[in-house]
């Protein structure tokens, strides 16, 4: 099966390839034959019910600052003229996010999305994680200062985080006798209208916070990001160090109460963090961790989505 598959993403020249999920699953695609187009959300466009991405054909290639030819722009129909979209464009998962969701809704499943553009919008990553209960730390989500001050009061040490933050980005720890919550709660309020996250400090973050990659709902591999000394933050982003891991029998467990779920809303590329013995978010808008599971472990993520995608649209045909 040969397949024309649009890659909804940043600006390909741009991206480390050292690092860079999206390019090793882009490079999976392209090693099995698959024809590959790159556009950016902004060059969406909805017209007589119709949506179109203004794309460049692209051949790719492991080479440092020479990883990829790019063709011309095309105008290309999303809806006849490819058979896969994958929406890899970083957060923030802002009103632009969103709105891309709602255009490659009208194309998918006849062009298969990847991710389900519905399920990314109806799953923030911060939010989704709390429909499955027993598997989350103490966790409030709220921009109720009254609510926010309890929340501290009764677990001591919180970290908070902005609910649509990604990356790393904003997550401060507050110890229990911390009196600057009033004032990070008037300075979120003044960026914006969404609520916080507190969610009560794990020591465990210390040995680190393990990504699970789960494709259709199944387990492909894990690897651990390990903060820096004296720090909470672990994103690979921010500082945190990548390193091999095993999955222990509660890793097993989270994956298998939270993956039938991925598989029935379409969210077949996903990553899970879990700390210690807790599920912390669902990240399903574009998870990163494949390259260096490749590296620790031999273990392609690409070939695994691929594989379930071309099983997908092998069946949708028949």
């Amino acid at each position: 099966m040969t397949l024309r598959v649009a890659v909804q993403m940043d600006p390909i020249e741009n991206i480390n390839i050292a690092g860079d999920t999206t390019f090793l699953l882009m490079m999976a695609a392209q090693a099995r034959g698959h024809e590959l187009w790159v556009y950016e959300p902004q060059h969406l466009s909805l017209e007589d019910g119709k949506i179109f991405a203004r794309a460049r054909k692209v051949t790719l290639r492991p080479v440092k600052g020479d990883h990829v030819t790019a063709g011309t722009h095309q105008k290309l129909n999303l809806g006849s003229d490819v058979d896969v979209v994958l929406m890899r464009q970083d957060p923030p998962f802002d009103v632009a996010y969103i709105t891309a969701t709602y255009l490659l809704e009208m194309i998918h499943p006849k062009t298969l999305v990847v991710n389900d553009p519905r399920s990314v919008r109806d799953c923030p990553e911060k939010l989704f994680a709390q429909h499955f209960q027993g598997l989350q730390p103490p966790t409030l989500i709220s921009a109720d200062p009254e609510a926010l001050r309890d929340f501290q009061q009764r677990h001591g040490d919180v970290i908070l985080k902005p609910l649509h933050g990604a990356a790393g980005g904003g997550i401060i720890k507050l110890k229990a006798d911390d009196r600057n919550l009033d004032a990070l709660i008037e300075l979120h309020a003044a960026i914006g209208r969404e609520p916080l996250v507190l969610q009560k400090f794990i020591p465990a973050v210390s040995a680190g916070d393990k990504r699970i990659i789960l494709v259709d709902g199944e387990v492909v591999g894990a690897i651990n990001r390990v903060p820096q000394k004296d720090a909470v933050r672990s994103n690979l982003r921010v500082g945190g160090t990548a390193a091999p891991t095993t999955l222990t029998p509660r890793d097993l467990e989270i994956c298998a109460a939270v993956g039938p779920a991925l598989r029935e809303r379409g969210l077949i590329f996903v990553g899970l963090d879990v700390i210690g013995d807790y599920l912390t978010e669902i990240n399903v808008t574009s998870p990163t961790g494949a390259v260096q599971l490749k590296a620790f472990d031999g273990i392609d993520a690409g070939d695994a989505l691929w594989s379930v995608v071309e099983r997908k649209l092998s069946t949708a045909k028949v």
